[in-house]
């Protein structure tokens, strides 16, 4: 599959450019494990701590997974409109999916809400490793499964912490 793009943005694909085997940049890659720093860090704590810290930095990780829930299914529109004129209508829906689920979460607490948001991972990691190789980016799997596992971890380990 191949796409064809504005040549004058640095880091895009030319017209001639195949995407089967792109895997993410650098900056990509820096960006993403970056957005672990969160989920580890208020799971430690989280852990760490008693009271009212605990529960501080459990509605921390809830607030901050909603927002990275909602993001992976924005992922699907900016995937869709590469066809503006015809965007496949079951990606549109998807894409809206994980920010409704995610927004569930948030309705539910902590607990209740970080096992949500840790199963909403795992369904848009499910739904990612079908799409993306449609659309050449079967590369990124492997960092999309790793930030899965962790994102994940942390709040599964967070909500059984708080349940205690």
């Amino acid at each position: 599959m191949q796409f064809v793009s504005d040549s004058t943005l640095p880091g895009h694909p030319t017209a001639t450019g195949d995407l089967r085997a792109a895997s993410p940049t650098l900056t990509a890659q820096m960006l993403g494990y970056s957005g672990l720093i969160p989920f580890v860090g208020l799971s430690a704590v989280a852990w760490l701590a008693d009271g009212a810290l605990q529960m501080k930095a459990a509605q921390v990780l809830l607030a901050y997974g909603v927002t990275i829930l909602s993001f992976l299914g924005a992922i699907h529109w900016g995937l869709a409109l590469h066809n503006p004129a015809d965007p496949p209508r079951w990606m549109l829906v998807w894409g809206v999916v994980p920010s409704l689920l995610a927004w569930i979460a948030q309705l539910w607490g902590e607990a209740s809400g970080l096992w949500i948001l840790a199963t909403g991972l795992w369904a848009c990691f499910a739904v990612d490793r079908r799409v993306y190789p449609r659309f050449g980016a079967e590369g990124w799997l492997r960092m999309r499964l790793a930030l899965t596992v962790i994102a994940s971890l942390s709040c599964s380990a967070v909500a059984m912490r708080i349940v205690r």
